[in-house]
């Protein structure tokens, strides 16, 4: 099985090395920001409107670090497929995922036409 480069292989894994860096400092800022995060919260006797907001705050910061964790699940995978030989190949039919896709989307798990037929 034929693959890329050694090269090519290296600086993907260090960009999505970057990219994962990022993502958990980004996931550690929103953590901090989140308003429930605040141990005086619960000793606080704020009007149910001001509760409300915080609520929605804090369902928009949860969301958002939901969606980080995965793109990190994402990562983890992609890095692990490039520990084990397996990086850029569709992991449906076998074959070489086109290059243009995976500079697109480095995680990518499918070639294009294994991709469409999911949907």
């Amino acid at each position: 099985m034929g693959g890329f480069p050694s090269g090519v292989l290296r600086d993907i894994k260090v960009h999505l090395e970057e990219e994962r860096v990022g993502i958990d400092n980004r996931i550690s800022q929103l953590s901090q920001q989140d308003p429930f995060s605040d141990p005086d919260r619960v000793n606080d006797n704020a009007a149910s409107d001001h509760e409300a907001s915080e609520e929605s705050s804090h369902d928009r910061f949860a969301a958002m670090v939901e969606e980080l964790r995965e793109k990190r699940v994402a990562i983890d995978g992609a890095l692990s497929r490039i520990a084990s030989g397996t990086y850029g190949f569709c992991t449906n039919c076998g074959q070489m995922i086109d290059t243009d896709r995976l500079a697109i989307l480095p995680t990518a798990t499918l070639c294009l036409d294994c991709e469409r037929k999911k949907k």
